[in-house]
């Protein structure tokens, strides 16, 4: 609900970037177009060097005190789910609202971080754009029943050489290829959208039905919805479909006719999509929404039912490492529901872990198999785990 804005309209607004990547770097780009909004500080990891090169170099900074100096309003891209909670506690602690576009960090450690000030997930990725979608049509009096992702490809267990060659042809990182094939990205992005608006997840791991289109794949979880009597967060695999979200809902039996006229089918589904989601291009729109009071579009919630755990794709031996799981070759993500599965190790959580007990391809990975770091989020996953106040 819109209230009144938080900044001067007036005024100029300062925003601060955390994250140099691809996404990151666009985002700085695409702000510069936008009248009313200057990026001020882009806070950044890397070390500078030919190998890394920056459109903005003077904006960079290393330091989080100076980022927060310099901003009113914080955007994250970085992807790192412990990097990001460490720098975004800092930065909702000093009263910044927080604009992402990382579902990682949401599903991860996001319901804390979502208690500690204004943190909104932002239109472009899968997640706010079915958020804005749904916005829509319950404003039309739509029953949403399906918040679905489109994915085009899937392949659980690609190797190395597969993944270094999509990545250096489609200009992203390795281990974001990586991900986004072998489904870990989908799984992420639905158990956030599962947890933000409310609905639920049919299995571990998704429904996920083939099919040459949106409407029939959609309306077979569409029927598993209402077998199960909640809405629900799932995708299709529709090679032939093309990139975006959709949303199958129900409407009253009055509107049956109306909405045949309006060439939406027989019913009593209807398929409602957005057939196009333009990350970066699309984040200045929810900075504008928050700027102008309307708060948050999706968050994680402060009592998160589902997860994305981590399942091996081979055996690991004890004294094996992870150096980082999501878009890695030891484990994918699953989403599930936490009742299921209450020692599951979050997967955004095992960067730099050791494995201390054998596990085989197919299992799902607990606290008590790896030895984990200490830091904020493993902190935040322990209390979460313990069903503590966060």
């Amino acid at each position: 609900m819109v209230t009144n804005p938080i900044f001067d309209p007036q005024s100029e607004v300062r925003i601060g970037v955390v994250g140099t990547g691809y996404i990151g770097q666009g985002i700085v780009l695409a702000l510069e177009a936008q009248p009313g909004l200057t990026v001020t500080k882009v806070l950044s990891r890397r070390k500078a060097g030919p190998e890394f090169k920056f459109s903005r170099p003077e904006l960079l900074t290393d330091s989080i005190d100076e980022l927060i100096a310099n901003a009113d309003l914080v955007v994250e891209c970085t992807g790192s789910v412990l990097w990001a909670t460490k720098v975004l506690d800092r930065v909702l602690e000093a009263g910044l609202p927080v604009v992402t576009m990382d579902s990682e960090v949401h599903v991860t450690t996001g319901s804390y971080l979502a208690q500690k000030g204004l943190i909104t997930e932002a239109e472009g990725d899968q997640p706010g754009c079915l958020a804005a979608l749904n916005e829509s049509v319950i404003q039309m009096g739509f029953k949403p029943l399906v918040y679905g992702n489109i994915k085009g490809f899937l392949n659980l267990l690609p190797t190395p050489e597969d993944m270094a060659y999509w990545s250096n042809r489609q200009g992203i990182s390795y281990d974001q290829v990586t991900s986004f094939t072998d489904g870990t990205k989908v799984q992420i992005e639905q158990a956030f959208v599962a947890n933000g608006l409310g609905a639920d997840v049919l299995q571990d791991g998704l429904m996920g039905p083939s099919s040459e289109d949106i409407f029939t794949g959609g309306v077979q979880i569409a029927e598993a919805a209402k077998r199960l009597g909640h809405s629900v967060s799932d995708y299709i695999l529709s090679p032939k479909s093309p990139a975006g979200v959709f949303i199958i809902a129900e409407h009253e039996a009055e509107q049956q006719d109306y909405l045949r006229y309006l060439k939406m089918g027989e019913g009593p589904f209807y398929a409602i999509p957005q057939t196009y989601h333009l990350c970066h291009l699309e984040v200045a729109k929810t900075i504008r929404r928050v700027v102008n009071g309307g708060g948050v579009l999706l968050n994680n919630t402060t009592t998160p039912k589902v997860g994305v755990m981590a399942v091996a794709k081979k055996d690991l031996a004890v004294g094996d490492t992870i150096a980082k799981a999501i878009g890695g070759f030891e484990v994918r993500g699953m989403a599930c529901r936490f009742s299921s599965h209450p020692n599951a190790v979050p997967i955004g959580l095992l960067e730099k872990v050791t494995i201390v007990k054998p596990i085989e391809a197919g299992q799902i990975l607990t606290f008590d198999d790896v030895e984990i770091p200490d830091s904020l989020a493993f902190d935040i996953c322990l209390k979460i785990k313990a069903g503590l106040s966060i």
